[in-house]
């Protein structure tokens, strides 16, 4: 019997900006999570916003063998491939036995999650049962319209980190995004952390855990794993 579950919920937004240019998901951000997860013992499950298949930011995948570790490991997993290209959309998604909610990032996210009715509902709902809830890099743009149990931002008054403003002008797509990141976590109330521009963070406060960047994709999915066997 699996230790936990964890719903992972992806974006299903190919493009961004007008221009449209492709985006998607952020592979390394959610490749890490699930294989640090299922070495765990969890049991995971794939979910997007719209359902069918995720798409995959192309700058997030070279060719096989130059990937992360984890990047690698989910290619070569007949199995996880599969649940990525069938994924159900969270409209259908019935959450009651998970343990967990986690959202993975890539510039996609910033599209489609923040405008998911279905997906504030799900959250706010995980929230109230005593879920954990997570999101790294760009994934917290999912939890700008989820509500806590009083009505008011979910991260109002809580610690919360993603990727920065500094970080979206380095990659030079701050004019794309519909808003910056850190910028609506403050407006949110949200005690908003960070390290240097691309170094890793993540920041657990209770079961809200959520990581800055690409490179804080382990250390967000270990402070799940902390968040649950503490639960």
């Amino acid at each position: 019997m699996a230790r936990f579950s964890i719903l992972m919920i992806a974006t299903s937004a190919a493009t961004m900006g007008d221009p449209a240019k492709p985006t998607g998901v952020w592979f390394e951000e959610l490749a890490t999570p699930y294989c640090a997860f299922v070495d765990a013992g969890a049991a995971v499950t794939l979910a997007s916003i719209a359902g069918g298949p995720v798409p995959i930011d192309p700058r997030s995948v070279k060719p096989k063998g130059e990937n992360e570790a984890a990047v690698e490991r989910f290619l070569g997993d007949a199995a996880a491939s599969k649940a990525l290209a069938e994924t159900p959309a969270i409209a259908a998604i019935d959450a009651e036995a998970d343990d967990a909610v986690f959202l993975p990032g890539g510039h996609g996210t910033m599209v489609d999650l923040p405008e998911s009715a279905a997906l504030a509902a799900l959250l706010g709902k995980a929230w109230a049962q005593g879920k954990v809830v997570a999101a790294v890099c760009h994934g917290p743009a999912g939890l700008v319209n989820a509500k806590a149990e009083t009505g008011a931002p979910l991260v109002q008054g809580r610690r919360v980190t993603g990727f920065s403003d500094s970080e979206e002008r380095a990659v030079g797509l701050d004019a794309a995004v519909p808003f910056l990141l850190e910028t609506r976590l403050r407006e949110l109330g949200g005690v908003y952390g960070r390290a240097a521009d691309f170094h890793p963070f993540a920041v657990a406060d209770g079961r809200l855990v959520t990581g800055q960047n690409p490179a804080s994709s382990a250390l967000t999915a270990r402070l799940v794993l902390d968040a649950l066997a503490a639960r």
